[in-house]
Protein backbone atom coordinates (compact mmCIF):
# COMPACT_ATOMS: atom_id res chain seq x y z
CA UNK A 1 0.00 0.00 0.00
CA UNK A 2 2.76 2.61 0.95
CA UNK A 3 4.77 1.58 -2.39
CA UNK A 4 1.77 2.51 -4.06
CA UNK A 5 1.18 5.98 -2.70
CA UNK A 6 4.59 6.70 -3.06
CA UNK A 7 4.45 5.47 -7.02
CA UNK A 8 1.59 7.86 -7.85
CA UNK A 9 2.98 10.16 -5.83
CA UNK A 10 6.00 10.29 -7.58
CA UNK A 11 4.01 9.77 -10.89
CA UNK A 12 1.87 13.03 -10.11
CA UNK A 13 5.03 15.01 -9.31
CA UNK A 14 6.66 13.96 -12.52
CA UNK A 15 3.97 15.64 -14.16
CA UNK A 16 3.04 18.12 -12.63
CA UNK A 17 7.20 19.38 -13.63
CA UNK A 18 6.41 18.19 -16.62
CA UNK A 19 3.77 20.28 -17.17
CA UNK A 20 5.34 23.33 -15.72
CA UNK A 21 8.40 22.98 -18.14
CA UNK A 22 6.43 22.27 -21.77
CA UNK A 23 4.34 25.91 -20.33
CA UNK A 24 8.20 27.69 -19.81
CA UNK A 25 9.20 26.58 -23.54
CA UNK A 26 6.53 28.24 -25.24
CA UNK A 27 7.46 30.30 -27.90
CA UNK A 28 7.55 33.72 -28.24
CA UNK A 29 5.66 35.27 -30.76
CA UNK A 30 7.74 38.50 -32.30
CA UNK A 31 7.25 40.85 -34.92
CA UNK A 32 9.22 40.73 -38.48
CA UNK A 33 8.87 43.02 -41.22
CA UNK A 34 10.77 42.72 -44.73
CA UNK A 35 10.96 44.68 -47.29
CA UNK A 36 9.01 42.84 -50.78
CA UNK A 37 9.64 45.69 -53.67
CA UNK A 38 11.90 48.63 -53.59
CA UNK A 39 12.54 50.69 -56.69
CA UNK A 40 15.23 54.04 -56.85
CA UNK A 41 14.84 56.59 -59.19
CA UNK A 42 17.13 59.34 -60.24
CA UNK A 43 15.69 63.43 -59.72
CA UNK A 44 17.24 66.20 -60.72
CA UNK A 45 18.29 68.46 -58.06
CA UNK A 46 19.57 71.69 -59.63
CA UNK A 47 21.41 72.17 -62.73
CA UNK A 48 24.82 70.03 -61.61
CA UNK A 49 22.89 68.19 -58.36
CA UNK A 50 21.06 64.75 -58.70
CA UNK A 51 19.94 62.66 -56.21
CA UNK A 52 18.48 58.62 -55.52
CA UNK A 53 15.12 58.32 -54.32
CA UNK A 54 12.70 55.51 -53.19
CA UNK A 55 9.90 53.68 -52.91
CA UNK A 56 9.10 50.42 -52.72
CA UNK A 57 6.46 47.98 -50.07
CA UNK A 58 6.67 46.79 -46.97
CA UNK A 59 5.04 43.48 -45.03
CA UNK A 60 4.46 42.68 -41.78
CA UNK A 61 5.62 38.39 -42.05
CA UNK A 62 5.75 38.20 -37.83
CA UNK A 63 3.27 36.78 -35.45
CA UNK A 64 1.68 40.26 -33.78
CA UNK A 65 0.93 43.51 -35.32
CA UNK A 66 4.03 46.43 -34.89
CA UNK A 67 3.71 50.02 -35.47
CA UNK A 68 6.08 52.89 -35.81
CA UNK A 69 7.98 51.15 -38.72
CA UNK A 70 11.39 52.78 -39.90
CA UNK A 71 12.06 52.50 -43.65
CA UNK A 72 15.05 53.95 -44.73
CA UNK A 73 18.07 53.34 -48.04
CA UNK A 74 21.74 52.94 -48.36
CA UNK A 75 24.54 52.98 -50.87
CA UNK A 76 26.87 50.39 -50.16
CA UNK A 77 29.02 51.58 -53.08
CA UNK A 78 28.79 55.11 -52.80
CA UNK A 79 31.95 56.94 -51.25
CA UNK A 80 31.69 58.89 -48.06
CA UNK A 81 32.79 62.68 -49.41
CA UNK A 82 31.61 64.61 -52.03
CA UNK A 83 33.87 64.48 -55.17
CA UNK A 84 32.59 65.45 -58.10
CA UNK A 85 31.28 63.11 -61.01
CA UNK A 86 31.28 60.04 -57.99
CA UNK A 87 27.77 58.97 -55.92
CA UNK A 88 28.04 59.97 -52.12
CA UNK A 89 26.33 59.33 -48.94
CA UNK A 90 26.36 61.72 -46.06
CA UNK A 91 28.21 60.47 -43.33
CA UNK A 92 25.23 61.96 -40.80
CA UNK A 93 22.64 60.72 -39.32
CA UNK A 94 19.67 60.74 -41.38
CA UNK A 95 17.20 63.37 -42.27
CA UNK A 96 13.77 62.87 -42.04
CA UNK A 97 13.30 63.03 -45.69
CA UNK A 98 15.83 60.13 -45.57
CA UNK A 99 13.56 57.83 -44.07
CA UNK A 100 9.55 57.10 -43.88
CA UNK A 101 7.47 55.83 -41.09
CA UNK A 102 4.60 53.79 -40.92
CA UNK A 103 2.29 54.39 -38.01
CA UNK A 104 0.67 50.72 -37.39
CA UNK A 105 1.51 47.61 -39.74
CA UNK A 106 -1.04 44.85 -38.85
CA UNK A 107 0.28 40.66 -38.95
CA UNK A 108 0.33 39.97 -43.36
CA UNK A 109 -0.47 43.53 -43.89
CA UNK A 110 1.75 45.50 -46.79
CA UNK A 111 2.16 49.08 -47.25
CA UNK A 112 4.66 51.36 -49.64
CA UNK A 113 6.82 53.64 -48.57
CA UNK A 114 8.98 56.30 -50.43
CA UNK A 115 11.83 58.56 -49.08
CA UNK A 116 14.71 60.90 -50.72
CA UNK A 117 18.41 60.99 -50.66
CA UNK A 118 19.62 57.60 -50.72
CA UNK A 119 22.83 58.80 -52.98
CA UNK A 120 23.97 62.14 -54.15
CA UNK A 121 26.06 63.47 -57.22
CA UNK A 122 27.24 67.03 -58.17
CA UNK A 123 28.81 67.36 -61.57
CA UNK A 124 31.00 70.06 -62.81
CA UNK A 125 28.70 69.97 -65.94
CA UNK A 126 25.11 69.81 -66.20
CA UNK A 127 25.07 66.47 -67.53
CA UNK A 128 23.03 63.92 -66.67
CA UNK A 129 24.81 60.77 -64.57
CA UNK A 130 25.58 57.91 -66.83
CA UNK A 131 24.77 55.59 -64.71
CA UNK A 132 23.23 54.73 -60.68
CA UNK A 133 25.18 53.08 -58.28
CA UNK A 134 25.46 49.60 -57.92
CA UNK A 135 24.78 48.67 -53.81
CA UNK A 136 21.52 50.42 -53.69
CA UNK A 137 19.13 49.05 -50.93
CA UNK A 138 15.63 49.69 -48.97
CA UNK A 139 15.92 48.05 -45.08
CA UNK A 140 13.27 48.47 -42.24
CA UNK A 141 15.47 50.29 -39.46
CA UNK A 142 13.41 49.59 -36.70
CA UNK A 143 9.39 48.96 -35.43
CA UNK A 144 7.79 48.26 -32.30
CA UNK A 145 5.44 45.86 -31.45
CA UNK A 146 2.26 46.70 -31.05
CA UNK A 147 0.76 46.33 -27.49
CA UNK A 148 -3.48 45.26 -27.63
Amino acid sequence: MKSAICLASTLMLAVIMSIGLFSCSEKKKEGKVIVTESKFALRQDSEKAYVIDATGKVKNVGDVDVKNVVVTGFCRSCIEMIKPGYWFVSGANKTPEQKYTIPYLAVGEEKEFNFKEVAFMYNTVSEKPKSMPDKLEAVVESFETAGK
